[in-house]
């Protein structure tokens, strides 16, 4: 039985950093009433907001989609787990909370290939627009915005050893990643707010949580969007059991990511003709390029057995250990629970043809096999090493109509030549740095790969074996004008008016970084190109977020709804 169709002026579809950001801009103007789906629950998990629970919410079907690959013929056949943020905040309530931009040529390219307003030049107010940065308002950082930009609040002697290694290997030692030039080594910056968590769904949507024209819902799964006339008109959902379908007057958005907007997108029957006619699906409109060019961050994890260091193994490896931390944090929000998943971070060139940095270091005080499983019981720490600029490129594709199938996820990593040899750099470069004389007190010893992996055919080896996502999947919706792009540089789809896309999916290369701010700098362009398109800054910063009269400031409660009732004005977490 389907129950009573409600009416929107904008539907946001994916409660990440794109679909939180966007839903606060949009529900800004009292007029326009927004509705946010978000196929996950709330965000009241506590490991979500202890900096280290990320070990505990990737690969828990309460956070995470719980996604595998496909069998990866250059990674030596094997399977990747492929984290999703399943939840409000969506991949912010699970990832490694690193501050990151990327690099200005990235943007440049875009704008380059044919998408006018996305040069650095465009996009780097965007960035500022929504950022709260510790160190205030300056030339390169905002200080008004929402998403809150802190200092790591430890630092661990063989990261330092590290940084000062890596500096006698000609990569300069830098403050800030994030000025359009991020060559060099430093700590990472990190979305966090007093050692806790700052996912989007605190930084956009608790700060609005009683706006009257914004509801958000929770547990709702978007089957496919429906057209009327050629233009998007709706969406079709299972919500408490039932089919449920949401009318939108204006737009509908999907920023469901790089996985999930594809695959709606080939569930309403837009998208490469062969795939829907396989699958019995009728091709509503014809788009080539849905689903494919996904890029993602294939990580090199080295790792190296120390001496004369104490490191992350040792103190989670006693009981006394484990209570000294969880009474440091309890006392003061500091110590390892306060840990992003990497701490320092370096950009670097595999080698002087490389123009700019192509490789990014995420260094660990840590060790362990892979994510989910024990530390191991000796001293060492890890250095990850990934390909910014991969040329590999694969596809996302459902696998039926249904929604709850996991789609079919084919990144092909290491499928180029180009990417085998950046690999086999990575690992000589990383080798280098670890021999450097900074680090020669701790007598670093490589355990993985095993430094007895010398020519370039034993170094692909390598890297067909230790290979592993970094979680950063881009590219699936192509923003262009050639004949495989999906949307254009106003995120509109090509031929569907009333839908557009604004999250990772619609890079059309993948940014030379982590890829959360990326995302959030997406969607604030998208609210710019919605609300205001002939603006060159749409003006809807964090003054937007001062409390309208008579809002009230208490806690949300759940809202019960009736299946058969229409939905209340308000929000329903």
């Amino acid at each position: 039985m389907q129950t009573s169709l409600d009416e929107f002026d904008y539907i946001v579809v994916g409660a990440g950093p794109a679909g939180c950001l966007l839903a606060n801009r949009l529900s800004a103007n009292p007029q326009h009433r927004v509705l946010l789906l978000e196929a996950g629950g709330r965000d009241n998990y506590p490991w979500i907001h202890i900096p280290v629970g990320y070990l505990f919410c990737i690969g828990n079907p309460r956070t995470d989609w719980c996604f595998k690959t496909e069998a990866q013929t250059g990674l030596q056949g094997r399977t990747l787990s492929y984290p999703r943020g399943k939840v409000l905040g969506g991949c912010s309530s699970i990832n490694g909370m690193i501050y990151m931009r990327g690099q200005a040529g990235d943007y440049d390219g875009w704008a380059a290939d044919g998408n006018p307003g996305w040069s650095w030049k465009d996009v780097f107010p965007l960035f500022k627009q929504s950022e709260n940065h510790f160190a205030g308002d300056s030339e390169f950082h905002g200080a008004a915005g929402e998403w809150r930009v802190e200092r790591q609040r430890l630092s661990w002697p063989i990261l330092d050893a590290f940084r000062c290694a890596a500096e006698q290997s000609g990569i300069a030692s830098i403050d800030d990643f994030n000025q359009g030039n991020n060559e060099g080594c430093g700590y990472f910056q990190v979305n966090q707010k007093a050692g806790i968590r700052w996912n989007a769904a605190k930084a956009f949507l608790k700060p609005i949580r009683h706006r009257a024209n914004l509801t958000v819902l929770t547990e709702v799964e978007v089957d496919r969007v429906l057209l009327e006339n050629g233009r998007a008109s709706a969406v079709l959902t299972r919500w408490q059991g039932q089919a449920k379908t949401f009318k939108a007057r204006k737009e509908i958005v999907l920023c469901a990511g790089s996985v999930g907007s594809p695959s709606i997108l080939q569930r309403s029957g837009v998208g490469p003709r062969p795939l829907l006619q396989r699958l019995g699906i009728g091709v509503v409109h014809e788009l080539p390029g849905v689903g494919g060019n996904l890029q993602d961050h294939l990580q090199l994890r080295l790792i190296y057995k120390l001496e004369n260091a104490r490191t992350l193994n040792q103190i989670a490896g006693t009981v006394w250990g484990k209570m000294g931390m969880g009474l440091r944090y309890l006392y003061d929000r500091s110590g390892p629970l306060s840990m992003a998943p990497s701490q320092l971070g370096a950009f670097a060139r595999s080698g002087p043809e490389q123009a700019s940095a192509n490789l990014e270091y995420h260094v660990q005080p840590l060790s362990l096999e892979r994510f989910g499983e024990p530390l191991h019981p000796f001293p060492a720490f890890t250095a990850s090493v990934c390909d910014l600029r991969p040329q590999s490129r694969g596809r996302v594709e459902i696998r039926s109509a249904d929604p709850q199938e996991a789609p079919l996820i084919q990144p092909n990593y290491l499928s180029h030549p180009e990417d085998l040899r950046v690999a086999a750099d990575a690992i000589r470069l990383t080798r280098r740095i670890v021999a450097a004389p900074a680090l020669a007190a701790f007598k670093p010893v490589e355990y993985l790969p095993g430094d007895s992996l010398q020519s370039e055919e034993e170094l692909h080896e390598a890297a067909a074996r230790i290979g592993t996502t970094i979680f950063h999947p881009v590219g699936t919706c192509r923003m262009g004008n050639d004949a495989d792009a999906v949307v254009d540089a106003q995120l509109n789809v090509h031929g569907i008016p009333g839908l557009r896309i604004a999250d990772a999916s619609i890079m059309p290369r993948i940014t030379s970084g982590n890829t959360c701010s990326p995302t959030l700098m997406i969607a604030e362009k998208a609210a710019q190109l919605m609300l205001n398109p002939t603006a060159h800054i749409t003006p809807v910063g964090a003054g937007l977020l001062a409390k309208a009269p008579g809002q009230s400031t208490e806690r949300l409660t759940d809202t019960p709804l009736s299946r058969a009732s229409p939905l209340p004005q308000g929000n329903c977490i």
